[in-house]
């Protein structure tokens, strides 16, 4: 009997790659996965939503700067480009992580199989190279949870491998507002090494005042086929930016006179971040035989930051504030390791897997006084660190041709601990710890209709543990917030799969989240944002998916999700005011949709142009829902040519971003003290890529 494929833990087996093939006469769409025994596999049969875009998706949809480029082609994950360096992209996954200012919450990011989140649930997008990148899966669902905390959605990018041929890549990007992208790469294999080496330099004056940015990007991949079974996987990461200005947030009324401005204290207090991290992992993956694999991860890096805020100078005297000026000195290390294996089960065949990560981070923390611009007074000095133990175990059983089931469990243990230096009068020893934990399971049916149609059902818990930068004030104190507690969440779906006809996919997902204690904004001013814990709150939706490959010459792209985000509990504001039960959960679109028209003419060969549709429902700003985004449709336009000549390869590539010049809002800061909601999207925008690739 054929075995159905499984979706392993620590690697999204169940990923859909839609790559379509790139001559006038392919007509099909490829279903390709990768999984962790490295098995390709088709993704067809896996309990779970979980889509992915591959590098011929990532090259056209912008100069790979910003996951906000092309993540609007799957359903359920929401990256917003904040038009803001200094604070990075607004990435949610069916709504967890909307709430934050800055960094990514609520959704784990892994990269070639080493974590890019730190056990306290934090992360940074800008560290991801795109211009390495193969493809990009996005898990949704409660097998997500699967992954740890704060996995309220599994991101993982992949480096793509060298070719069998070594070449050399040179691609400059140009657009809008003085953008400047230079890469150079050079890829290939020698004998049983395959190499990939890139390296980026990304500058832009910024759509803002203050919006300045400069960076550069180091992402290198060695793979080493010891024998044929073993492989060893090096990867190392450096990421610098030096530059990144601040505009902060508008209020409503400046940002209908004037989006492009940046308020007064952006600039008054030099507003911006300086931040570099460097990373290094080693993945190892050996077959004990034909049945048994074994995995192991190790990584370690470190990540510098000093960050200017805006707080007024006379807010920052108090006894009790941290200063304008964080500086961030942080380390970071773990280790993993799974056991798979096979074996029979009735008529089908059970994979069982099990393992253990241990990730721990480290980081002195100090304030100062930011004196316009200038370091001041020492105001802050603390060492804090997280560290977190996670024991899984999982068996996915292909039970018959009809029917298969997946099952897990993890155990999870998240120990924060704070050392307080700076102890004054009217400052006190604002030391302490903290520890969580939960055991979370998850299950999952599917039912094989036929070879084109499959049902499946999941419902599995999560938690979500608050961060160290969430720990970090609290109300009218100075120490940290150890009164906030995880949030648990249980997450239910269920979805259909199916192939439609030659060419065509469809992938539909219903889903209900209920979270109790979920971690809100209490309030958020002068650089200060405090969390505290709300009541019960839920999240309901549809996403669905359709893949078309109509002719040699058209293909289509359909991505559509809906959102309702609610507190079923009302609960008190930090001004006093009641939220209301059924109040949208602020910063969550309500609806999201990319459509996409492409047309490759046989009689002109290279040559590609498409035509995409982009709508983003209405966010509320805030708990109480005082105010609201306006819902928008964008419409964007790409031209491509590709020619061969001898050994090089060009491609260029011309895009016209927002067509109609319309004046939207790309992102809201919730919950704003000072009702600095708003942050602008800009009008119309151009861009122009060329990359030249010599094999050798």
């Amino acid at each position: 009997m054929p075995q159905r494929p499984t979706f392993t833990l620590r690697r999204l087996n169940a990923a859909l790659l839609m790559a379509l093939a790139g001559t006038a006469g392919a007509q099909t769409l490829q279903e390709v996965v990768v999984s962790a025994s490295r098995q390709e596999q088709q993704s067809f049969d896996a309990p779970a939503s979980v889509q992915a875009v591959g590098q011929a998706a990532i090259e056209a949809a912008g100069p790979r700067v910003n996951l906000s480029e092309v993540m609007n082609r799957v359903p359920g994950i929401t990256v917003l480009n904040r038009q803001n360096y200094a604070q990075d992209l607004q990435l949610s996954i069916r709504g967890s992580g909307s709430r934050s200012p800055f960094g990514i919450r609520g959704a784990r990011l892994i990269v070639d199989g080493i974590p890019a989140t730190m056990p306290d649930g934090q992360g940074q997008a800008s560290t991801i190279s795109l211009p390495s990148a193969q493809r990009i899966e996005v898990l949704r669902g409660p097998l997500a949870q699967l992954y740890g905390n704060s996995a309220g959605g599994v991101l993982q990018v992949f480096t793509a491998d060298g070719p069998e041929k070594p070449e050399i890549r040179f691609s400059v990007d140009a657009g809008s507002d003085r953008l400047r992208r230079y890469g150079v790469q050079a890829a290939g294999q020698s004998g049983s090494l395959n190499y990939v080496l890139d390296h980026s330099d990304f500058s832009t004056d910024g759509w803002r005042v203050n919006s300045a940015a400069r960076r550069q990007h180091t992402n290198a991949k060695l793979r080493w086929a010891a024998s044929d079974a073993t492989r060893v996987t090096l990867v190392a990461n450096a990421f610098d930016q030096p530059e990144s200005g601040d505009p902060l947030g508008l209020t409503r009324e400046q940002f209908q006179s004037n989006p492009r401005q940046a308020v007064a204290n952006s600039t008054l207090y030099q507003a911006g971040k300086d931040v570099s991290q460097t990373q290094l992992g080693l993945v190892a993956e050996h077959k004990l035989d034909a049945r048994s694999d074994i995995t192991a991860r190790v990584y370690a890096g470190e990540r510098d930051l000093d960050n200017r805020l805006s707080i007024p100078l006379v807010a920052q005297t108090a006894p009790t504030a941290a200063g304008g000026v964080v500086q961030l000195d942080r380390r970071f290390s773990g280790t993993g390791l799974r056991y798979a294996r096979r074996v029979a089960a009735g008529e089908g065949q059970v994979q069982l897997s099990a393992g253990v990560d241990v990730e721990r981070m480290s980081e002195r923390r100090r304030g100062f006084i930011n004196d316009f611009g200038a370091v001041g007074a020492l105001k802050r000095d603390e060492d804090d660190s997280v560290d977190s133990t996670g024991v899984y175990t999982q068996a996915d059983w292909a039970i018959n041709e009809g029917w298969s089931a997946v099952a897990g469990l993890r155990a999870n243990r998240v120990n924060f601990r704070v050392k307080d230096f700076f102890i004054r009068p009217g400052n006190p020893d604002d030391s302490g710890r903290l520890s969580y934990s939960a055991t979370n399971p998850v299950l999952g049916i599917t039912r094989h209709l036929s070879a084109d149609t499959n049902l499946y059902a999941n419902v599995g818990k999560g938690f979500e543990t608050p961060t160290l930068t969430e720990m970090a004030y609290t109300a009218g104190g100075s120490g940290p917030n150890l009164n906030l507690k995880s949030a648990r969440s249980t997450h239910a779906e269920v979805g259909v799969k199916m192939r439609l006809a030659e060419g065509q996919r469809l992938d539909a997902a219903l889903f209900h989240i209920g979270t109790r204690d979920e971690i809100v904004v209490a309030s958020s001013s002068g650089g200060r944002t405090v969390y505290t814990n709300a009541g019960k709150t839920s999240r309901s939706g549809l996403e669905l998916t359709h893949s078309a490959q109509w002719t040699p010459e058209w293909r289509t792209h359909l991505a559509l999700a809906t959102l309702d985000a609610r507190f079923d509990q009302a609960f008190a504001s930090s001004g006093g005011a009641t939220v209301a039960q059924g109040n949208r959960i602020p910063g969550i679109a309500d609806r999201t949709l990319f459509a996409e028209v492409a047309w490759q003419p046989r009689a002109w060969p290279g040559f590609t142009a498409a035509l995409e549709a982009v709508h983003r429902g209405s966010m509320v700003v805030d708990d109480l829902n005082s105010d609201r985004t306006d819902a928008a449709t964008l419409f964007h336009l790409r031209l491509g040519w590709q020619q061969k000549l001898g050994a090089w390869t060009l491609r260029e590539t011309l895009r016209v971003e927002n067509l109609a010049d319309k004046a939207t809002i790309g992102s809201v800061i919730a919950n704003d003290g000072n009702r600095r909601f708003f942050e602008p999207a800009p009008g119309r925008q151009w861009g122009l890529g060329v990359v030249a690739t010599y094999a050798f």
